[in-house]
């Protein structure tokens, strides 16, 4: 037991989170990053790769649900998903929980962090067993020029564009995942924050809106992201996420979230006025 462990999240030189741990589950380093997953006195067991926190019991659902539900129920009928990142599973977990998806390949470059959730994370991993998510170790980059599989639904779900995330954020790799994609497909990307990233946001955006037919950015709060407030960035091949969006399909499916709703699902889109001139002439309303 670690009576007087603090962990402090550090955010550029200055903003910082703080975190009561009370027990340390695993340390590693991969040839990639540092993975460990501490037990919080407040937030439950978290993840953090590299010093900053990926993933929370208490605040997981948040970025899960929304990053999963907005995009597969925009897509009239999504069968094939890819996920890229997304070592805890949280994100596949919610692919699968619609009935329609018939398979979803992971593609997560750190066996480190997918083995460290697998063994102690287990309320975002434990789906990773389901026959219909196909687990694959490599490089989403590599992936995504390389596969001549095609996907109704791509999600980016990266850390922040450092390390081995860094080549997630450029044109080359959207332009590999706009040839991944079905004739309607959606792609949905981890956006960063609108306070304290506001130029990466911008990147991405402008990257997508060059490629892509329809841009838009759709915003969540959570409590463990720095300034809590953060993006998606959601691109498709013609797709428009509130006019092609019946709610009347969420009600229908069943399915019960903890974060995601139909209203949650329209407002996401109203943006902050300091958010929309920044984005200016790079999204769709």
């Amino acid at each position: 037991m670690h009576s007087n462990l603090w962990i402090e999240e550090k955010f550029r030189d200055f903003y910082g989170m703080r975190y009561k741990v009370e027990n340390v589950l695993f340390s590693g380093k991969s040839e990639f990053q540092t993975v460990d997953v501490v037990e919080t006195k407040g937030h439950g067991k978290m993840l953090l790769n590299d010093g900053l926190v990926m993933v929370t019991e208490r605040d997981e659902f948040v970025y899960h649900d929304m990053i999963a539900h907005v995009p597969l129920f925009v897509h009239p009928n999504p069968k094939k998903v890819l996920v890229i990142g997304g070592g805890d599973g949280g994100t596949a977990r919610e692919v699968i929980r619609h009935e329609s998806v018939e398979k979803c390949v992971m593609v997560e470059i750190d066996k480190m962090v997918v083995d460290a959730c697998l063994e102690h994370i287990p309320l975002t991993s434990e789906k990773l067993s389901d026959p219909r998510i196909e687990l694959r170790i490599e490089d989403g980059i590599k992936y995504v020029k390389e596969t001549t599989e095609k996907f109704d639904v791509i999600l980016v779900d990266s850390t922040d564009p450092i390390g081995p995330a860094q080549p997630l954020f450029n044109e080359s790799f959207y332009q590999d995942i706009y040839n991944c994609l079905t004739d309607n497909g959606i792609v949905v990307s981890q956006g960063e924050s609108p306070w304290y990233e506001q130029t990466m946001q911008k990147k991405l955006v402008s990257i997508k809106n060059k490629l892509f037919e329809k841009t838009f950015i759709y915003n969540f709060v959570n409590l463990t992201y720095p300034g809590s407030f953060w993006s998606f960035t959601f691109a498709t091949k013609g797709l428009h996420p509130i006019e092609d969006f019946d709610a009347k399909r969420v009600a229908a499916s069943g399915l019960e979230f903890k974060y995601y709703n139909e209203q949650i699902h329209s407002g996401a889109f109203a943006l902050p006025t300091f958010q929309k001139k920044e984005l200016e002439g790079l999204i769709q309303n």
